[in-house]
């Protein structure tokens, strides 16, 4: 178990590899396909720096009005792999070193991964009381105007995990060695039970 206090410098985060468990404290925001459009497409920034920091491929629910705070109800973890297509230019234009979501993520966020240091984490999905349970604070939320799970919410999380890192920074992508691994051990117990 890996216990690491958000943000964190190229050189933590280079340390990891695929398989490790990771536990996070510190602030992170969650953001989804349209902040990740708003950045990349739109070359908006948020308010507050991404460098060195963490970002959930999230929809949380939040209850609260702003003006006594807000109180984070479920904040469970969306596929990934709807941000691939952004998430590459995503890590170059913001400096985030941290992707969290469910499931995994495809070469090009591996190779961005590899090229400026930075990693992609697994929530189990599912979870999404579980993981509101380790958030200790809601601060608010940026681009309200795209909706509750689409705007970029700010969180300040403890024991945040577990997580799986699932690509680190030397580009090993463990779901994608995986699938190999298995269609290559179903292939062979398919050629041994088809010659019997």
């Amino acid at each position: 178990m890996i216990k690491l206090t958000l943000p964190v410098s190229e050189d933590v985060v280079r340390k990891l590899k695929t398989g490790d468990e990771v536990y996070l404290d510190g602030d992170l925001v969650t953001g989804r396909d349209r902040v990740h459009e708003r950045v990349v497409k739109d070359k908006t920034f948020p308010s507050v720096s991404l460098k060195d920091g963490a970002i959930f491929h999230a929809g949380p629910i939040v209850a609260g009005d702003g003006q006594t705070g807000y109180t984070t109800l479920a904040v469970g973890p969306t596929t990934s792999m709807r941000m691939e297509k952004l998430e590459a230019d995503f890590i170059r234009a913001t400096g985030v070193r941290i992707i969290i979501g469910k499931g995994g993520m495809g070469a090009a966020t591996a190779e961005a991964c590899k090229k400026y240091g930075a990693v992609h984490l697994m929530f189990a999905g599912g979870a999404a009381v579980l993981a509101a349970s380790e958030v200790v604070e809601t601060s608010g939320a940026e681009w309200t105007d795209l909706g509750m799970p689409e705007a970029m919410w700010h969180m300040r999380v403890r024991n945040f995990g577990p997580l799986i890192v699932t690509i680190d920074a030397d580009g090993d992508n463990m779901f994608e060695r995986n699938k190999k691994r298995f269609a290559e051990l179903k292939d062979a117990a398919l050629n041994k039970y088809f010659s019997e």
